[in-house]
């Protein structure tokens, strides 16, 4: 943590550079990730379409939906 304190500018630059994640340790033991802000959008975009998919299939499972078609003709989109 001292050693990023001191060149912090450098390790941005290297995480948006590089595009890969610099982490942060103390005492050897990660404690902070610097990462790309369009990495980690891209990540937060694709865990919350992983939970999206993944509650679909649970509603699925216990037949709590309602399907597409149905909520397009419900809209008279159909």
């Amino acid at each position: 943590m001292s050693e990023a304190r001191e060149h912090l500018a450098e390790v941005i630059d290297s995480a948006q550079r590089t595009g890969e994640p610099v982490y942060l340790t103390r005492r050897g033991r990660a404690v902070a990730v610097v990462v790309d802000p369009v990495v980690f959008e891209k990540l937060v975009e694709n865990a919350e379409d992983a939970l999206d998919r993944a509650e679909l299939a649970i509603a699925r499972d216990e037949d709590d939906y309602v399907p597409w078609e149905q909520v397009k003709a419900d809209l008279g989109l159909a």
